[in-house]
């Protein structure tokens, strides 16, 4: 359902999103004329394959998944989208229609704006297509270290990289608007240091699963069965302590080593 966009207040919104942190008020009022807001229920279609791209979309709250369907039906979830990240930049450019499916994980509010008015702003200031160059370049890089993380390392390392993501000081860690997942060789969990509290004492960490377990493991490239497996083993091992959707770590630089030991 589209809503109305001046109640929300959309230039402000638009303002603390970092593709258009550095543009002006009148810049933002005209970005925002250009903008439609869709209040969307769990299960609801953003975009489906062969639709034309007219558009891209930032999550203002809720979660998104974007994945594609095989030919024997098999979904494949390529990226989980949350609260502030913006999807299918780049495709916009190309004139193509949406080569993915992007579909609501939960009610959510999703900003589209419209290729005329981002082409009309690239015209007026190069700037912006520089800001947006370098959104879509974190994301490929996101992409190309998710290809390197399911050749270089098992499913065990993968799912102890998505347990870590969001530390920031984690060896390799990647922000959430990449790919989630964190490198686990030898030159990145190999020490406890940077996942220890500076008086040298274990660090602990929460984690809250934000989707299903299935979703998931749908983005790690592992089934299910295996990913549920992978979390009983660290539990078996003291090294997680699950609750449901709740997963506490208790020695997050113990964790990081595991899958070298």
């Amino acid at each position: 359902m589209d809503l109305p966009a001046r109640p929300f207040d959309l230039p402000r919104y638009l303002a603390v999103l970092p593709l258009f942190q550095e543009m002006t008020p009148p810049e933002l009022l005209r970005l925002a004329e250009g903008c439609r807001l869709r209040r969307l229920q769990r299960g609801d279609t953003v975009f489906r394959v062969g639709e034309p791209c007219e558009e891209f979309h930032v999550a203002v709250t809720g979660q998104v998944k974007l994945f594609a369907i095989s030919q024997a039906g098999q979904e494949k979830v390529i990226e989980l989208i949350g609260p502030g990240q913006s999807f299918a930049e780049a495709l916009m450019f190309t004139g193509k229609p949406y080569i993915i499916n992007a579909q609501t994980l939960s009610d959510a509010l999703v900003l589209s704006v419209g290729k005329d008015t981002v082409f009309g702003e690239i015209s007026r200031d190069p700037r912006f297509a520089m800001r947006m160059l370098a959104g879509i370049s974190r994301r490929l890089h996101g992409l190309v270290h998710d290809v390197q993380a399911y050749a270089l390392h098992n499913g065990m390392q993968r799912v102890i990289g998505y347990l870590l993501r969001d530390l920031d000081d984690a060896p390799g860690a990647m922000p959430e608007t990449d790919s989630g997942l964190m490198p686990l060789d030898g030159s990145g969990s190999g020490g406890c240091a940077p996942l220890c509290r500076e008086d040298g004492r274990t660090r602990e960490h929460r984690v809250s699963l934000p989707v299903s377990k299935a979703t998931i493991a749908s983005r790690l490239s592992m089934t299910p069965e295996y990913f549920s497996r992978v979390l009983h083993e660290l539990e078996a091992e003291g090294l997680i302590e699950m609750d449901r959707r709740e997963i506490r770590i208790p020695d997050t630089g113990r964790l990081a080593r595991h899958p070298l030991q």
